[in-house]
């Protein structure tokens, strides 16, 4: 089922209510709505195949190979899980992230998802590194307050398959880390422009906007936003839009049948037997 006016009315609703403050830095702002996830994916014709009276969201892509799964009441560590089933051409890949994994950084991994895929293979580490976190030569990085920590885990005698691993912990005492507060696990076979895509959202210096006392964490810092409460509707609306003109373009190209080319001569008829 595409997203709805109605729906969208909703998300105008409560956020045009809602005075924004600025919050900051991203890893510690806290969940915000999952309506910029959730709507990003309907707006690209991705429809809902859980039983809408259920606090889980189940959604399929339109070829049906991809399924996020939402489900806020789950006793695992992990409320967004996502699947991509192999194909001829590309491998199957599992990526997942915590509750309190900011919304508006994993839109950057599904928009990221939806959109045509780049035509260079992306540096994820340069997100980091162009942020000023700290990048250490063991395929690690540390956000300047080394309360978030991004881990490529590499094959060896302790993992037997590559692996991303992404966490905000609290601070702990020396090298040793906190409690954990969320974390994102994304497989070997995640495309790596998706891997970039998310770590490029996550690292992004601006603020997320939450309303007052909507921070997740303590140690974030709010300051009024200077967005007014409609920008923020506006922002999310034009997204909406950006992304259904996204999705229709790519099914227009796909529905063309490919051309001959121009210097192509005329076919030559089968020859009789």
């Amino acid at each position: 089922m595409p997203l709805s006016e109605r729906q969208i009315a909703a998300f105008a609703d409560k956020h045009a209510s809602q005075i924004p403050f600025d919050t900051s830095p991203r890893h510690l702002a806290g969940p915000g709505d999952a309506c910029h996830v959730t709507h990003g994916l309907a707006a690209a014709g991705w429809s809902a195949v859980s039983d809408p009276l259920s606090a889980e969201i189940v959604l399929r892509s339109p070829d049906l190979r991809h399924r996020l799964q939402f489900d806020p009441q789950s006793a695992a560590s992990a409320w967004w899980r996502l699947r991509a089933e192999p194909t001829d051409t590309a491998p199957g890949w599992y990526a997942e992230f915590g509750a309190l994994v900011p919304a508006e950084v994993l839109t950057g991994f599904t928009d990221a998802l939806i959109a045509p895929p780049p035509g260079q293979r992306p540096a994820p580490w340069q997100a980091v590194i162009s942020a000023g976190w700290h990048h250490d030569a063991d395929d690690t990085a540390r956000s300047p307050d080394s309360m978030c920590h991004v881990e490529l885990r590499r094959v060896s005698e302790f993992h037997d398959r590559s692996s991303w691993h992404i966490a905000t912990h609290e601070l702990g005492h020396g090298r040793f880390l906190g409690p954990r507060i969320w974390h994102a696990y994304l497989d070997e076979r995640t495309p790596a422009h998706l891997v970039d895509a998310f770590l490029t959202a996550l690292a992004d210096r601006s603020p997320l906007q939450r309303g007052m006392f909507e921070h997740g964490h303590y140690r974030a810092v709010q300051e009024p936003s200077p967005l007014r409460p409609q920008q923020v509707v506006d922002a999310h609306t034009t997204r909406i839009k950006h992304l259904r003109a996204q999705a229709r373009s790519t099914r227009r190209q796909q529905a063309t049948p490919a051309t001959a080319p121009a210097n192509a001569g005329p076919a030559r008829p089968a020859a009789r037997r």
